[in-house]
């Protein structure tokens, strides 16, 4: 009995030095065996870590978990718009079940389940975005063209030997530095996915599978089961939208600090760059309580203050993603957000030059 017990504890070390053998395969082949696996059906374990140290702002409360401390995943897979992610935790767990153009989230501490029902154009950022599978796919698909891909050395995931991809942007001026990407060479499905930072030896952020597999989920694992005491509610994705749906409308230049704007079909939501180097501009408006705590609550938090000619702000940066808040000293009443994926000089140049004039030309 004792002895069966010690082999199933060195099991997981057992497995992780077997060899590792992969099939010979070029960064090019990889990268389109990575994005050919959004079509297969799977489901798996997955865990991601993060340490951004960026200040928790109460307008994006729900977003600042994910990018500090560790996020375990349930995750099934049956298409690329039918698929469920279970976010677990010590007191619970926060279930997303995408059925079509339709969202569902159940929370259990709150025992609710909430119908979102339309399409979403614009959301926060939520823990179903870490998944190593569609982030890897997501990450590829924003460095574009002109990345440069290389191999890595194979290494075990998951109990599973995994065939090794770095992306690196082309442009310095993202915050990225490199993108490493593990997958099943068979299925292309990502196992592992560390994100680096400029000048940075550790990943900022890394998602990884501790166990997945191909398998078809049923629709009993695919629909939301309330029980008889839960509630319900349902909404639009406006509605489900958080911080997002108290934006002001603004018009904003088609370039700003250099970068070209990106179309948008949101007045109140502009891009600016693309892929791995763009960066959000939203604005807050005086009114609701957002924009009026918005650059209070960063300096509280340790954020650096700013001081522009026609304005003031707040800078806060991390290894991936750095913001500024700007408050212009103009007739405009509302605080600018900008944060992205862009290096802090580029951010700042942005911010001042919104500073100086909230609605003329900025190139």
């Amino acid at each position: 009995m004792l002895a069966g017990v010690a082999v199933l504890c060195c099991l997981p070390a057992l497995a992780s030095a077997l060899p590792v053998s992969v099939p010979n395969l070029t960064p090019q082949q990889l990268e389109q065996r990575i994005l050919a696996s959004q079509r297969l059906s799977f489901a798996g374990y997955a865990e991601s870590s993060a340490n951004f140290g960026l200040p928790p702002l109460p307008a994006f409360s729900s977003v600042t978990p994910l990018l500090d401390g560790v996020t375990r995943l349930r995750v099934w897979q049956a298409s690329t718009d039918r698929w469920r992610v279970d976010t677990l935790s010590d007191v619970g767990e926060n279930d997303t079940y995408q059925l079509g153009a339709d969202t569902y989230v159940w929370d259990s501490g709150q025992q609710l389940l909430t119908g979102i029902f339309g399409a979403e154009t614009v959301r926060l950022p939520r823990a179903a975005d870490l998944v190593p599978s569609s982030l890897a796919v997501r990450l590829i698909s924003w460095a574009g063209p002109g990345a440069k891909l290389s191999s890595l050395p194979p290494r075990r995931v998951a109990g599973q030997s995994a065939a090794g991809l770095a992306v690196s942007p082309a442009s310095s001026r993202s915050t990225i530095a490199r993108v490493d990407i593990w997958a099943a060479p068979g299925t292309g499905i990502p196992l592992l996915v560390q994100i680096f930072g400029r000048a940075s030896a550790a990943p900022a952020l890394q998602s990884q599978f501790l166990q997945v597999g191909l398998w078809t989920p049923g629709g009993g694992v695919l629909t939301p089961q309330a029980g008889p005491a839960a509630g319900f509610t349902s909404t639009t994705p406006a509605g489900f939208a958080g911080a997002l749906q108290h934006l002001a409308a603004v018009r904003l230049a088609d370039r700003l600090a250099g970068f070209t704007r990106q179309r948008s079909p949101l007045p109140h939501v502009h891009v600016f760059g693309s892929g791995l180097t763009s960066f959000a501009v939203l604005a807050f408006p005086p009114s609701g309580s957002d924009g009026d705590q918005l650059l209070e609550s960063a300096l509280d938090e340790g954020a650096t203050p700013l001081t522009f000619a026609r304005g003031a702000g707040a800078v806060a940066s991390a290894p991936l993603v750095n913001l500024v808040l700007v408050r212009p000293s103009s007739d405009s009443k509302d605080t600018f957000l900008l944060v992205g994926l862009v290096n802090k000089a580029a951010l700042e140049q942005a911010a001042a030059a919104l500073a100086a004039d909230p609605d003329g030309d900025r190139r």
